[in-house]
């Protein structure tokens, strides 16, 4: 790839993957940020999302756009970036944008996948040739739950609840494919390749960071609840993904030092 491709969260735990993924195409890479960093391998260009300050600069002369910002904590506000992000890309005409989405949203309660799915319609709507990618969790979110789960004396799993984690850099990788590739609008759901009862991705932390912990099942009431035990967030006809949970974690956790890729617990 020759032409310039614009990442925005380019530095968290996928964008960090995906931009060097990309780098070693020999693309050329630019990531947006409210606050650059000089001497990075990638061409750092300040903007932001919230306000839309810097964007019509940054997706000049782009030809496609790596839509991977999210902030959990503001979910309106990761619509009204994607929104000013689609409006900056269409008029510098830039040819393609890739989105990132999770499974489900179009279906679940949670309020941050229904902000997804909003986000998702935005992209759809903008008039610019696109390609959304749904996912399911990725093991680093599996781990940071297992963990924040396990500080307590007798760990809470949430009764019913599963996930089919998927490893982020498998991700990164299909994400960089569809970069090069044409648009093609929404594609096939991508799942890790297990899915794993609450209790058991706990037993699994639990065992790989040398820790014992009674468990005990609490039923979560509530509709988003409800939907998590219903498995709207998985994808079991797409576990496409290879790497289980089990080997992410016996790369992952260190006994020592309990780290994730989300905190440390």
């Amino acid at each position: 790839m020759s032409d310039s491709i614009l990442v925005t969260g380019g530095t968290g735990t996928l964008g960090r993957l995906v931009v060097g993924r990309l780098l070693e195409t020999g693309a050329d890479v630019r990531v947006l940020s409210r606050s650059p960093r000089p001497g990075t391998p990638y061409a750092p260009v300040r903007g932001d999302l919230t306000t839309g300050a810097g964007l019509e600069r940054a997706v000049d002369g782009v030809s496609t756009v790596v839509h991977l910002a999210s902030d959990f904590r503001r979910p309106k506000g990761d619509v009204e970036g994607t929104r000013r992000l689609t409006q900056a890309a269409r008029a510098a005409g830039a040819g393609h944008l890739v989105f990132i989405s999770i499974v489900g949203v179009d279906r679940h309660p949670y309020f941050y996948y229904r902000a997804k799915y909003e986000a998702e319609r935005v992209v759809a709507a903008s008039g610019l040739p696109y390609t959304i990618l749904r996912t399911t969790q990725f093991h680093d979110f599996a781990l940071f739950l297992a963990q924040s789960l396990a500080r307590l004396p007798v760990v809470p799993v949430p009764a019913g609840w599963r996930m089919q984690p998927v490893d982020t850099s498998e991700v990164a990788e299909r994400l960089v494919e569809l970069a090069s590739a044409a648009p093609a609008g929404r594609v096939p759901d991508m799942g890790g390749p297990e899915i794993l009862p609450a209790r058991d991705l706990v037993r699994a932390y639990l065992s790989a960071a040398g820790r014992r912990r009674p468990l005990v099942s609490v039923r979560v009431p509530g509709k988003t609840a409800a939907a998590f035990r219903q498995g709207v967030h998985l994808a079991p006809g797409h576990a496409t993904g290879v790497r289980t949970f089990g080997e992410f974690l016996a790369g992952r956790v260190d006994p020592a030092r309990l780290v994730s890729g989300y905190g440390a617990a």
